[in-house]
């Protein structure tokens, strides 16, 4: 089996990648359960020391790095850019804060003699996407690696240079051989791994439908997982936020990575009474923005990665339209090679609506009107998702209280888009998955939490 990689921005192939053969992965994941045993053996220090020069190696090929992810996804140069330091900061991170996380507790208010000890599981498989091609993977291979586990990483097909890349990253800065192993293979290779024993955990990025695939197996065989799927993100506005902060909040959220992320801002709940206001702020912003050849410095939004996904897009645009939705902006299919979507503004956006009860993964905006405040709540939980969610207030300290009670979801930002960080947990409820990624929570989400309970000897009986 061959797996190509396409580039997005003028469809040509860019290279093709034979698959893994079943005995080549049988030997592969031989060599991670063999590395385990070393790189947990290994100090936390000594790991540290890897993570950090993993770290260092990042930023020193950042430049051919951040063109293979522009070539085989479309991401503008600038993000891959970022998109590469960010994963050299969480290297860094975790290498500095991860000892910390896994030092031995006592329990609260447990016996004197009692401590739980954070031990690795084994071999983690990752299941990974194409649209954050290094970060994804960087965000899930290193609080397990700083915890002592070792990761096969199964990559999404289109971006499979880039998964290349990111094992050799690892040989170079001096990882074990096997510690961060990539297998060429499809996704129904992948479930079957799930059975295998040598497989002690599983961590997807990916569709609410892959998820509860993946959920279902890992829980036939008995195998802890964590599931960061779709969302649908809401962006309150409500009636006293600054409109030209939140306008340009949202436009930058909305078409961040070609507006193809799972925490882009995605449902710009606005009240009635200043709707018109913000229609006319948001649609010129995203107006504003260059698209174009995602190699240039210059360009704000390139292509979207594949042909399937601008098509879909665009019939998901047609029918909300066909359902009452409203276009401010856009909506046409681009003429040309590649597979450019223009930046486009939904709005009258309703219950039915494609662009209100489905995830768009692209550069579409949907404003949903509502009467008042009470009911941008309400609208802003009408959804089987629950990753992210962002509220625009001059009342930041009044906005944070409402949105800690009133919404479900499993991050909240006031007066900021939602986005990921190394030091805090990353994830989502309902439909948007379970589980979280980075921080504490992370580090510890493939550790066994083994109770150790050492009482002092007896004291010696009496002649």
């Amino acid at each position: 089996m061959l797996f190509a990689s396409i580039n997005p921005a003028d469809g040509a192939r860019i290279s093709a990648h034979r698959g893994h053969t079943p005995a080549e992965i049988d030997s592969r994941i031989d060599t991670a359960t063999q590395a385990f045993t070393a790189w947990n053996q290994l100090t936390p220090a000594r790991r540290s020391i890897l993570l950090r020069r993993l770290g260092r190696t990042l930023r020193a090929q950042s430049a051919p790095l951040s063109a293979l992810i522009t070539a085989e996804m479309g991401k503008p140069r600038r993000e891959a850019r970022a998109e590469i330091a960010k994963c050299a900061d969480c290297c860094e991170f975790y290498a500095k804060h991860a000892a910390a996380f896994l030092r031995p507790e006592r329990p609260p208010a447990g016996p004197a003699a009692a401590r739980i000890h954070h031990r690795p599981l084994g071999v983690i498989l990752a299941i990974m996407p194409w649209n954050f091609p290094f970060w994804q993977v960087f965000r899930a291979a290193m609080p397990a690696l700083a915890a002592g586990n070792t990761l096969v990483v199964k990559h999404a097909s289109n971006v499979t240079g880039c998964a290349l890349a990111i094992e050799q990253l690892a040989l170079d800065a001096g990882l074990p051989s096997g510690a961060l192993t990539t297998l060429v293979i499809d996704g129904h290779a992948a479930g079957r791994l799930i059975a295998d024993p040598r497989v002690r955990g599983v961590t997807l990025t990916g569709s609410t439908a892959a998820g509860r695939k993946i959920a279902a197996l890992a829980g036939q065989h008995l195998k802890p997982c964590v599931l960061e799927l779709g969302g649908s993100d809401p962006y309150i506005i409500l009636e006293d936020a600054d409109l030209d902060h939140a306008a340009e909040t949202c436009a930058a959220a909305r078409l961040l990575n070609n507006g193809q992320s799972c925490i882009a801002a995605k449902r710009f709940i606005v009240p009635r009474s200043i709707l018109a206001a913000f229609e006319e702020k948001l649609t010129a912003r995203m107006a504003a923005r260059t698209v174009g050849d995602p190699s240039a410095d210059d360009t704000d939004q390139g292509p979207l990665a594949r042909a399937d996904l601008r098509d879909e897009l665009h019939a998901q645009v047609v029918a909300s339209r066909r359902r009452g939705a409203r276009l401010l902006l856009g909506g046409k299919l681009s003429r040309g090679p590649g597979f450019y979507y223009p930046p486009t503004v939904l709005t009258d956006v309703a219950p039915g609506v494609p662009a209100h009860d489905e995830e768009l993964f692209g550069p579409v905006a949907a404003i949903i009107p509502v009467p008042d405040e009470a009911a941008a709540w309400a609208a802003a939980n009408a959804t089987p998702y629950g990753l992210g969610s962002a509220v625009f207030s001059r009342d930041p300290h009044r906005a944070a209280n409402l949105a800690r009670r009133l919404l479900d979801t499993g991050m909240i930002f006031i007066n900021e888009a939602v986005r990921s960080h190394v030091a805090v947990p990353f994830g989502g409820v309902k439909a948007s998955g379970l589980g979280r990624e980075l921080g504490v929570a992370g580090v510890r989400a493939f550790t066994n939490p083994t109770l150790l309970w050492s009482a002092p000897p007896a004291p010696p009986a009496r002649a």
